[in-house]
């Protein structure tokens, strides 16, 4: 009966975490607070790669597929679909609806077709985040939702500029349904932000600005509109013909103040929370930037440092551990060493940053405010993330890298997917969101994950090491594939170069999984002993 009880106590935890702080979704299974991306200009970095990035926080599918570049004889149409966020496998059909068709393009390229596509064979890639805005400005009777933006504009486009145009004209010939929302949007030589809205109710359409990361900066989108004022500006800004009239028309912007758009369809108070202000301040601690009541956190900063992609990775586990802003800090014990005696204390082993909101409603009940909840950037509703890595000194197939990761970004390794590969381990290509599989690729890590939570005070040194190791075989090994495909390319063609990153991804991705594996099975032990 004990080992019972603990087991019992083990899975109510877990799936309390599975559903935490997911509760105010302004299009179903969307939380208003999901995703974050991280920019990097190319003269920021260590090795002048351009960075964007993706945390998918919510409960959307975790298949992951490479779809093929395709040509077309015949003049034919495209289907746009809304649903694809929620099947099981890439050729799945369940709840997809149709919106409409666009006519086909003659050539497409390779995509990687993750929940929210993310990058083509071009070296053209895109992070999102949802800002969802003002719920009068929603028009569902558009034809596009994001993901669907994405995934053409992928299939069409090679710089972040011929995608920004591709989407904007795809706007306002067929129009917008979803709520607000941003795309990061890069290539190896330059990175955008690109904030979309509807029309409003009366106008199938949309309204839309861009702006560019200055090369030296690091930008961020975390769920808020940040563009400010649009400067006539090419080089940096871009926005729709109807920015300022529909704002107008609709009463939100009152055509005598000096515009901005984030005030205009933004509906914040102001264009950041704590992620803005931890990532921006991280990069540019000199700045002295202070989380107050000012409207506005500069819309992207100098790195006062050079920024590797690990130093994005590291960023993406972040909890806020040992700031202010930790929400953890007031959730002490007292604690005896068993060698001196000696009485320390130390934060609960029980405590964590993803305490679901029962847990924290629990606390706070016997102290008020014992619990502060900043969001994260790392949570443990993630689906999945990526952080891509565009090098425009190299081969597109191995420039462009997508270190790809399931399930929490704190408590996941980073698996690399090449540019060149044409397939993925078919354990990639099932979602593991509608319930528990083992083929699933997500579940490995979900298992062990959700299971170091419940106390990771205790278990947090085991998943961080192993999530360090894997990093650092990543790095290690990055120069040595991408002399080896060189090698391979020039010697035996490139069809055996593709079948060595095809292999190298799935090897990598299977001894990540075995290990977690390991430490999931450790972990139940743990727990049935009673630790």
């Amino acid at each position: 009966m004990k080992h019972l009880s603990i087991s019992l106590l083990v899975l109510i935890a877990l799936c309390q975490s599975l559903y935490a702080q997911d509760d105010d979704n302004p299009r179903p299974w969307r939380s208003p607070e999901s995703c974050t991306s991280i920019m990097v200009g190319r003269n920021a970095t260590v090795d002048g790669s351009v960075i964007t990035s993706h945390t998918c926080d919510a409960w959307y599918r975790t298949w992951v597929s490479m779809r093929p570049a395709q040509k077309f004889d015949r003049d034919t149409t495209e289907i746009i679909y809304s649903g694809r966020m929620h099947t099981e496998y890439p050729n799945d059909q369940t709840g997809l609806k149709v919106k409409g068709t666009i006519p086909q393009a003659k050539v497409t390229y390779k995509f990687l077709d993750t929940a929210y596509p993310s990058i083509n064979e071009k070296q053209l890639a895109m992070g999102e985040t949802t800002i969802s805005g003002r719920k009068e400005l929603v028009n569902s009777n558009g034809m596009f939702y994001i993901e669907e933006l994405q995934r053409v504009a992928l299939e069409r486009c090679s710089t972040a500029r011929e995608a920004i145009k591709l989407i904007a004209s795809l706007i306002e010939k067929y129009g917008y349904a979803d709520w607000g929302e941003c795309l990061t949007i890069a290539d190896p030589q330059e990175v955008w932000q690109m904030e979309i809205f509807g029309e409003g109710k009366k106008k199938i359409g949309g309204v839309w600005a861009a702006q560019r990361i200055p090369d030296d900066h690091v930008g961020v989108s975390a769920n808020i509109s940040r563009i400010g004022k649009l400067l006539d500006d090419p080089n940096y800004f871009m926005c729709s013909k109807n920015v300022k009239s529909v704002a107008k028309s609709l009463g939100l912007w009152n055509g005598k103040e000096p515009f901005v758009f984030w005030k205009a369809y933004g509906d914040v108070k102001k264009a950041y929370m704590a992620r803005e202000f931890f990532v921006l301040n991280h990069f540019a601690p000199s700045l002295g930037l202070k989380f107050d009541d000012r409207e506005e956190m500069p819309f992207s900063v100098k790195a006062e440092k050079k920024v590797s992609v690990q130093d994005v990775m590291a960023m993406f586990r972040e909890t806020y551990a040992g700031t202010d802003l930790d929400m953890t800090k007031d959730l002490k014990v007292a604690v005896k060493d068993k060698k001196t005696g000696k009485i320390d204390t130390i934060i609960s082993p029980a405590a964590s940053p993803w305490m679901s909101r029962d847990e924290q409603n629990m606390i706070n009940a016997v102290k008020k405010d014992a619990v502060v909840f900043n969001r994260p950037i790392a949570v443990a509703f993630c689906a999945y993330s990526s952080i891509i890595q565009l090098r425009s000194w190299l081969p597109d197939e191995i420039g462009g890298v997508v270190w790809f990761g399931f399930d929490n970004p704190a408590e996941s390794p980073r698996i690399p997917i090449f540019l060149g590969c044409t397939d993925l381990p078919d354990s990639f290509k099932i979602c593991g969101q509608h319930y528990f599989r083992e083929d699933a690729a997500v579940w490995p890590f979900r298992r062990a994950n959700k299971l170091a939570t419940v106390r990771w005070g205790r278990n947090k040194d085991m998943i961080q090491h192993s999530v360090l190791r894997f990093e650092e075989k990543g790095m290690r090994e990055l120069p040595w594939v991408e002399a080896q495909y060189k090698r391979i390319a020039s010697e035996k063609g490139k069809e055996a170069a593709t079948e060595f990153l095809n292999n190298y991804t799935a090897d990598f991705a299977g001894a990540a999984m075995l290990r977690w594996k390991e430490m999931g099975n450790k972990l139940w032990s743990r727990y049935q002993m009673g630790f």
